[in-house]
């Protein structure tokens, strides 16, 4: 069984910096991490070859220095990585990151299930992963907090959504997003570390893309732009309606009529 994980190096420090004129995060060159929740996609995908056998391999988008984030997950156990890096790709939003993302995996190699972790702790968007499947036209579930089984081109799996736990059976290829719930990470291995020389990663530019028009990445790729950037207001407050579909949507639209959203 052919696995890959979607990875990303974040900021260290909770305390993510945007630049106000351009509205792009500052990604400073040291002190990043693995992304937290990415640790348990790796582990949940180790886990699952230990069980059915095939390759773990990693795929992550950023500058030159996201290699180390590849590496951590070599030393974890991950077979094989894959470092997207252009200039090209700088500035994009999270419909020309998942783009950017998809068009990578295409070059990896055939891929029975993809695995990404629920969100990142930068952007928080936690939209990148079904953007992703969307791209590549495999079904997707979020939230997932168990890998049940896997049979016959079928994975099986236990999702948090939101107010109950549902069951859901997806057909290879497709993408899951993992929850933190779902196990607990194990450490990079020293011995791995030593004996790794940085041969198994491999990056891939825009001309190694299926796709090479430079317009459907980075800032130019992006439909979306920064106006305005200012930290925003905590509130606990929320409005519950219950209802038949029909009566569900008319309370919804005047809400949003009532707060003059519409």
């Amino acid at each position: 069984m052919n696995i890959l994980v979607c990875v990303k190096q974040v900021p260290g420090s909770s305390n993510v910096q945007v630049d106000e004129k351009t509205g792009l995060l500052i990604r400073p060159k040291k002190g990043n991490k693995l992304n937290p929740y990415d640790l348990y996609a790796i582990e949940a995908s180790l886990e699952l070859r230990e069980k059915t056998g095939g390759a773990v391999k990693i795929l992550t988008m950023g500058p030159p220095q996201a290699a180390e984030a590849l590496e951590e997950c070599l030393w974890m156990g991950c077979d094989e990585g894959f470092l997207i890096t252009d200039r090209a790709f700088g500035g994009a939003d999270v419909l020309a990151t998942s783009y950017t993302i998809s068009q990578g995996i295409r070059r990896t190699g055939s891929v029975d299930l993809i695995v990404c972790g629920k969100q990142t702790t930068d952007g928080d968007t936690a939209q990148v992963g079904a953007e992703t499947a969307e791209h590549l036209g495999i079904p997707h579930l979020s939230n997932v907090t168990k890998i049940l089984s896997v049979d016959k081109g079928w994975v099986t799996v236990e999702a948090n959504q939101e107010n109950m736990i549902v069951k859901e059976s997806l057909r290879m290829p497709c993408l899951i997003c993992m929850d933190s719930e779902i196990n607990t990470p194990r450490l990079p291995s020293y011995r791995r570390k030593k004996a790794l020389d940085g041969s198994l990663i491999h990056s891939l530019t825009l001309n190694d893309l299926e796709d090479k028009d430079s317009t459907h990445y980075g800032l130019k790729g992006s439909p979306t732009q920064v106006q305005k950037v200012f930290p925003p207001e905590k509130s606990t407050s929320r409005v519950m309606v219950e209802g038949s579909s029909e009566e569900l949507a008319q309370k919804l639209n005047d809400l949003l009529a009532d707060r003059k959203f519409i």
